[in-house]
Formats: structure tokens, sequence, C-alpha cells
């Protein structure tokens, strides 16, 4: 990782030494853990969520990531109360940025994984998740967002190229769709100029 201290083409970097974006509002979550010694991140991992489904507010979805989430206010919180899982960045409709994993540690995102035969690609990748569904659009502004981030990702984290950018459901095909037909891939790796 290189320091936020360099300056790429007269810019600082916006990915500090520690591994946190410093244009993203930061809510650290207890799910996470070392990556593997010897382990570089090379993946970056585009996922959607939204609690309850197809209901996009973000507050239920940090608390999620927070284990802070309060079961009572609707059922299907109740089938999620055990699961413990954070990505390292989500994209909000209006394309805020919030932060729970710094990005040299492994975010519990993936689940049970692969990716050209290496396994738990949480030990490898970058987990980043847009409230948003399958089948509804994603906003302008999450897009605006993701391609700064992305290149941000990619700067920072050079093993993480144009062919190792993909969905939840390119590493998870059994168990994941996310982030779905929804998401024009086009526009967002057109728009990396990668």
């Amino acid at each position: 990782l290189k320091s936020q201290d360099q300056l790429i083409s007269g810019q600082p970097l916006m990915i500090n030494s520690n591994g946190w974006h410093t244009g993203a509002r930061s809510e650290p979550s207890p799910n996470c853990s070392d990556r593997p010694n010897g382990a570089k991140v090379s993946l970056l991992v585009i996922h959607n969520i939204s609690l309850p489904p197809d209901q996009f507010d973000s507050n239920y979805v940090c608390d999620f990531f927070l284990n802070s989430l309060d079961v009572s206010i609707d059922p299907y919180f109740k089938k999620i109360s055990n699961l413990h899982v954070s990505p390292h960045l989500l994209i909000g409709r209006k394309g805020e940025l919030i932060q729970f994993v710094g990005l040299n540690d492994s975010a519990w995102h993936a689940g049970k994984s692969f990716f050209e035969g290496d396994e738990n690609c949480n030990d490898f990748s970058i987990g980043i998740e847009l409230i948003g569904a399958d089948n509804t659009p994603y906003t302008d502004k999450q897009y605006q967002t993701l391609v700064s981030v992305t290149r941000d990702v990619m700067t920072c984290y050079p093993l993480v190229t144009r062919n190792r950018i993909v969905g939840h459901s390119d590493i998870a095909p059994e168990r994941k769709t996310d982030p779905g037909p929804s998401f024009d891939w086009k526009r967002y790796l057109s728009a990396l100029n990668v």
C-alpha cells in the first residue's frame, strides 16, 4: 500500500496507510479479521444489499454491519439476526460513502467463495456494497462514487486490475446473484478508463 502522503498526478491519495478512505464516513465494524500472512489484496467484489429486501434505507444496513440491528422492526431482520457480516465500503443511493473495515484487513463480505482456483475470497479481496437490489437500477451518484473509489483502490492496490473486478455472483455463483442484472457493468468499467 502506498502512503497517503505520496502524490499521484499531484493529488494526495484518498486511502491512508491504514487502509481507510479519507472521503468516507467511518463506522468501524467488529466483523473483520487480519488478512492471512502473505495475502495481498488482488480482487474487488461488488455486492448489493437492501434491508428489508427492496427497501433502500441505509440506516438498517449500517446497523446490520455493526451488529446493532433491531430485529423487532421487521420479520425479515429475525432471519438474519445470527449473521455477522460486513463489507469494507458501502455506497448509498445518494452516493454517500461509508467505511466499515480498513482495506488492509479482511471484511466478512464474500462468504464461501472462490476466484481462479483460490478459495475464501475474503482473504485477498475488497468488498463494496451498493444499497440496491438485483432488478432495480442503481443511481447515477452510486456509479460516480463507485468509479471514484475503484480508481482509488486500483491506485493503492495495483494487483486489483480490470480483470479482477467481479460481482458477488461471480465468486459464489451457487449462492448469490448480486449485483444483479440491473448493474451496468459496461457503464462502470468504461468509466474507469483502465
